[in-house]
């Protein structure tokens, strides 16, 4: 007699958390899936509709298709909202604001019609293709890149804000030496000119005319060359940290947090104690 404890099965509310928020089984990668076909068909939906000769044509079909999709995307958003065991977390979370935008144009087209334009906020629905197709590297790849970042914004937060001050130091002199006379009208206009030279990018509506100007313009696109490297080299050390490690589709159920390694018993965020994690080899 064996005494290894059989796996609880999972309750349907659970099954479909895996389904619609997970793509590492065969039921969630068809379902993610089937979603991203019909993103792409809304959207070219939305964008033939806006062609006035093609629009006037077929009004009627573009019509009754949108509120088809309407109707299976408002169905698929209230799964979620069912299924998510902290619905308001997921309904503030990134992808849930992303999900009640590509539903509520439809709905407030029919008291203000110019707001069925915002219909193709549903592209950005289009990010979900990094779960649906994905090769374990493509995943660990994005996911490591995100992680970078995260880790990253303090120090990058730290040398935005060291940036700020020596463009509005340099803005703030280049008005003293150049002056109103030569097109630096305001400390705001000389800062605009002092964040365009540091970028390089340089766009050549206002530029020093007195040889101490040129000097300093001189200095700051050399600086500028500087400051563009150091948060490539912030975000760079960052991966390399975070490099190796195998991601997966997995979510906490409590934060929403997404791809979660699947041999973490915990949320890396939240603390959360993970429930087992689910793999349907076949669904690779």
């Amino acid at each position: 007699m064996s005494n290894a404890n059989p796996r609880k099965p999972l309750s349907l509310r659970e099954r479909l958390f895996v389904i619609v928020f997970e793509a590492d089984t065969r039921a969630g990668r068809q379902f993610d899936q089937m979603l991203l076909y019909a993103i792409l068909l809304s959207l070219v939906v939305v964008m033939l509709d806006s062609v006035q000769s093609i629009s006037s044509r077929h009004a009627g079909l573009f019509t009754g298709l949108e509120w088809l999709f309407t109707g299976m995307f408002t169905l698929e958003y209230l799964v979620r909202i069912y299924s998510a065991k902290r619905r308001w977390r997921y309904a503030l979370s990134f992808y849930g604001l992303v999900d009640l935008l590509a539903i509520l144009p439809t709905y407030l087209a029919l008291f203000r019609p110019e707001l069925n334009a915002l219909l193709a906020v549903r592209v950005l629905r289009m990010l979900r293709v990094f779960r649906v197709f994905k090769l374990n590297q493509y995943l660990s790849e994005v996911t490591m890149l995100s992680g970078a970042l995260s880790a990253s914004r303090r120090k990058i937060f730290v040398f935005l804000c060291v940036v700020l001050m020596v463009v509005m130091v340099m803005g703030t002199i280049m008005y003293v030496v150049e002056g109103p006379e030569n097109g630096y009208t305001s400390i705001p206009v000389s800062i605009y000119w002092a964040v365009t030279t540091m970028t390089t990018v340089g766009f050549g509506d206002i530029a020093p005319k007195t040889d101490l100007g040129r000097l300093i313009s001189s200095i700051m696109m050399l600086m500028g060359w500087g400051t563009l490297a150091v948060p490539t080299g912030i975000v760079t050390s960052e991966m390399a940290f975070h490099r190796g490690k195998t991601f997966t589709t997995r979510v906490c159920g409590e934060c929403m947090t997404e791809g979660l390694g699947a041999e973490d018993k915990f949320c890396r965020h939240c603390g959360t104690r993970l429930p087992a994690y689910i793999k349907d080899e076949s669904a690779s």
